[in-house]
């Protein structure tokens, strides 16, 4: 698979990233690396470091816009910290913007994480769910997905890749 993203900054600052791959070939991340990024973007949100708007054009489509000011200021972070202009960054951007946005949906999650003064506390097998599960056309997470490989981790049996968590 090509690795190689193209990235140009048009007039107005946003950047435009030509993908040479689908959205659901994106690679899987370390969960360390998810863990690591989302403390990035907790960080960066805290401080205000909003980032420019983003459009991701992938091979045979789609187009994706990172507009929202939220999800600009984590691909900022997640940015700086993995590069958003290699396949592996991008895809720990897109794993934890999909991860964010499947936490506010999926209200069976609950247990999932614990919200305190710190911030979220996310349980070891979500995120190595989120940085292994395939995103889906949309970049989101498949929720029915989701939930029966959760099911497993959690339980202690091993599901697709033989995982565990831990």
């Amino acid at each position: 698979m090509p690795s190689a993203i193209r990235v140009a900054r048009a007039p107005d600052g946003a950047l435009h990233y030509a993908v040479p791959c689908r959205l659901n070939e994106l690679p899987g991340v370390p969960p360390r690396a998810l863990s690591h990024a989302w403390e990035a973007a907790r960080a960066a949100a805290a401080a205000e470091h909003w980032g420019p708007h983003r459009t991701l054009l992938f091979r045979d489509g789609p187009v994706m816009a990172l507009a929202d000011a939220d999800a600009a200021c984590w691909a900022e972070a997640v940015d700086r910290l993995a590069g958003l202009g290699t396949l592996p960054g991008l895809a720990l951007c897109l794993r934890l913007l999909a991860l964010v946005e499947l936490l506010g949906r999926a209200r069976w999650m609950s247990g999932l994480f614990d919200i305190g003064r710190e911030g979220i506390e996310l349980h070891p097998a979500l995120l190595e769910a989120a940085a292994t599960e395939g995103l889906d056309a949309a970049g989101r997470f498949d929720e029915t997905g989701m939930k029966r490989l959760l099911s497993h981790r959690i339980a202690g049996a091993p599901a697709g890749g033989g995982m565990e968590a831990g």
